[in-house]
């Protein structure tokens, strides 16, 4: 090499580490960044984009990439995994079963990062990592928290659709409208946070998927953290994205949501976000079940992944199992109990549990990874003796099941308890089902345990008990997540409608406190007006006009409430609320005049189960 030859290259070096001086000034002498990547169905170049990031910081600033593939199903996790092997102190994966969307994958992959500094990097890499640079340098300049790519910066480069264009404008209208946030794009997939922001943010969100954006920066401006923008290069390519009416109406919807919450009834400012214990305390899983199957072993798995380990799980089948239970490193304790009703069954297990927190799950459910690690926060207060969360539909389950937990998550079916079936805000709550549902075992003591005259409805009258009786404290967190294998329309589904709704109507009379509501009760109004409705038309023609038009405006209603752009699911969606309804309300008018309940015999609808119950 000539001497001129020489010099340039150690000017090139220079000017090289000249751009990242302000990312070393922002990091400081102890930082780290880490770059959170997620990851859906991109196996093709996956690994080419991680090793482009990784080439980029390397020898520049401390890193680690934390790659999250969203539940893609293809050979995105094995590519990711074979970067791991290549290069295992900077390459992090974190695989998840499910797809939860974009902002849940983000979040699970803050919870495995360890850096000071976090950028939010789409794993497509539409968006050129070198800015990165830039970021780091309008950080430093303007002190900010948070900085984020913007389209609008009169700096970027971009290639981006015309419609996607407009769209943009459009929602970005309805942005400063409704949440008044001092920049100009929100959704861009490039955005660098001091670490303490993105923990404010990220304790406080509810958004899963499209709006995840404006929620995050929403949060941590309301907080008072600085944001500013930097310049982005976007080559969109020939991609076709995700904008589609169904993902509009989402996006409005959860943005309308984001308003609702940040301006309305500030839950962001208001609500409070614990910490887990520590040491954490000891949970003992109590599954009841007839029999193994193959959704015990899914339990088992999810119980194995939890991010903080229970002590121990105690399965509860009829008899005993020929094959040995596993859960990884979790010790598994099996105890036949013979023929039992499920609240005899977890009754056992309070009595064999060794936790401090007994966890009920149902073995026809499976816990998110972080399951107890959401949980678990609340049981630093000792006021709080319960909490719980969502039993979401898993989204691999067949197409029946999936229009069972379409009807169950639809507000015309589930109104006022929707949380139940997908994630909301945090809130206290007296009444949860016992398929995701922690208690402290002194308090399940106390009370005896489960009152054993009654399936189902044993979980109403537990928590009843728990927070009118005794005076604790429940709580519901959006991400104490399970997913809850729904029993397919129509016959099985129709079945455990009906149970549901005879205990309930039952319980309206035996339990006020928690049964005897007016969203209960809807369905059986609509029902007798159905089915006695007409006679007003005997009495006057305008009456019986008004009964037809009422029934014709509640058919219409149903049938848009149950959109779906693949026109069987809709239809089998509204024919399922329409069903629903009417089992509903005539079961709970049964429920709600009976003396007593009848003995369980009918069939659990279970896939392990053989026999009838006695």
């Amino acid at each position: 090499m000539s001497v001129e030859e020489s010099r340039a290259a150690d000017n090139a070096s220079a000017s090289t580490d000249a751009r990242w001086q302000a990312a070393g000034e922002c990091l400081g002498p102890q930082g780290l960044l880490s770059v959170i990547m997620p990851a859906y169905r991109l196996e093709k170049v996956i690994g080419a984009n991680l090793e482009q990031v990784r080439t980029l910081l390397d020898g520049h600033i401390p890193f680690e990439i934390v790659v999250v593939d969203d539940g893609s199903g293809d050979g995105t996790a094995d590519a990711i995994e074979a970067m791991r092997v290549r290069y295992p102190a900077t390459i992090r994966p974190v695989i998840l079963k499910e797809n939860g969307g974009k902002g849940a994958a983000l979040r699970e992959g803050f919870h495995a990062s360890r850096g000071t500094h976090v950028l939010l990097l789409d794993g497509d890499l539409d968006l050129a990592p070198d800015m990165v640079v830039r970021f780091f340098e309008i950080m430093l300049r303007d002190d900010a928290d948070i900085v984020i790519g913007s389209k609008r910066h009169p700096e970027s480069e971009i290639d981006y659709p015309l419609r996607r264009r407009i769209a943009s404008r459009v929602y970005f209208g309805i942005v400063r409208l409704l949440v008044g946030l001092p920049v100009t794009d929100t959704q861009t997939g490039m955005k660098l946070f001091r670490r303490e922001a993105l923990q404010w943010s990220f304790d406080r969100m509810l958004v899963k998927r499209y709006a995840f954006d404006l929620e995050l920066l929403a949060i941590a401006h309301g907080h008072g953290y600085r944001v500013s923008e930097a310049p982005i290069r976007m080559d969109y390519g020939d991609k076709v994205g995700a904008l589609t009416w169904a993902n509009v109406r989402t996006v409005m919807t959860d943005t309308l949501a984001i308003f609702y919450r940040l301006r309305l009834i500030r839950y962001y400012q208001n609500v409070e976000v614990g910490t887990v214990p520590d040491p954490p305390p000891g949970v003992s899983v109590v599954i009841a079940c007839p029999a193994p199957s193959d959704f015990l072993d899914e339990a088992l798995a999810g119980i194995a992944a939890q991010t903080i380990p229970p002590l121990e799980v105690i399965v509860l089948p009829d008899a005993d199992v020929a094959t040995p239970l596993t859960a990884g490193a979790v010790p598994v304790r099996v105890h036949p109990t013979g023929h039992i009703r499920p609240a005899e069954k977890r009754n056992l297990g309070i009595e064999l549990a060794q936790g401090e927190i007994v966890a009920f799950l149902d073995d026809d459910a499976y816990p998110a990874p972080d399951w107890l690690e959401q949980a678990l926060k609340y049981f630093k207060r000792p006021e709080v003796a319960s909490v719980g969360g969502p039993a979401l539909t898993p989204p691999h389950d067949p197409w029946r099941a999936q229009i069972g937990g379409r009807v169950y998550a639809n507000p015309l079916v589930s109104g006022g308890y929707a949380y139940r079936y997908h994630s909301e805000r945090v809130r206290r709550v007296d009444d949860l089902p016992s398929c995701n549902l922690l208690v402290r075992t002194s308090v399940l003591r106390e009370l005896g345990g489960f009152n054993t005259r009654y399936w189902p409805g044993e979980d109403t009258i537990l928590c009843s008990d728990i927070v009118h009786r005794l005076g604790y404290q429940m709580f519901y967190d959006p991400w104490a997540v399970v997913y809850h294998h729904r029993r397919p329309l129509f016959g099985p589904h129709l079945r455990q409608i009906g149970r549901y709704a005879l205990h309930r109507g039952f319980f309206a009379r035996r339990f006020p406190e928690t049964s005897r509501r007016i969203s209960y009760m809807l369905p059986s109004l609509l029902v007798l007006g159905i089915a006695f409705g007409w006679l007003a038309g005997l009495i006057h023609p305008v009456l019986g006009y008004l009964y037809l038009g009422t029934v014709s405006a509640y058919m219409l209603i149903t049938f848009l409430g149950a959109f779906n752009r693949r026109p069987a699911t809709w239809f089998m969606t509204w024919a399922g609320i329409v069903a629903t309804h009417m089992v509903y309300g005539i079961r709970f008018l049964q429920g709600i005049c009976s003396r007593r309940m009848p003995c369980e015999t009918a069939r659990f609808d279970h896939p392990s189960e053989t026999v009838k119950a006695t």
